[in-house]
């Protein structure tokens, strides 16, 4: 697993939109200013977090994004998921988005690559956005 700058920029604008929850709606360019983002960027990002029923919007003034679900119910799995498909370090271990690879052969080698993406995804499932505000 590696992470794009989709996923990292996502993390970002969802942890400055925790530490800020009760501001009600947060603009793109408040988000984008605070976190270092394209806003441009963040507006596509922020788009595919509200389909994913993570966020909703609102326009107008005093319009933005907020949470649709709770922090704490979001995990960085997911959000990392959503922009960069698997946790696994190789297709052929992945529980997710599996696919056939070479290194299936020696299965002591899937075995190790298999550990790795255990322990990734439990930490990645166990660690919400409340947890990182």
């Amino acid at each position: 697993m590696k992470l794009t700058a989709r996923s990292e920029y996502a993390l970002l604008a969802l942890v400055y939109l925790a530490r800020h929850e009760k501001e009600g709606f947060i603009s793109i360019d408040t988000i984008a200013t605070a976190q270092s983002i394209p806003p441009k960027f963040l507006e596509q990002l922020m788009l595919a977090l509200k389909r994913a029923h993570f966020l909703r919007s609102a326009k107008g003034q005093k319009g933005g994004y907020q949470f649709a679900k709770r922090p704490n119910q979001i995990s960085l799995a997911e959000v990392i998921r959503l922009f960069d498909g698997a946790l696994a370090p190789t297709e052929s271990v992945s529980e997710n988005f599996y696919e056939s690879t070479p290194i299936e052969k020696e299965k002591k080698l899937t075995k190790v690559f298999r550990d790795i993406r255990d322990h990734v995804s439990n930490k990645l499932e166990k660690t919400t956005i409340a947890d990182i505000q």
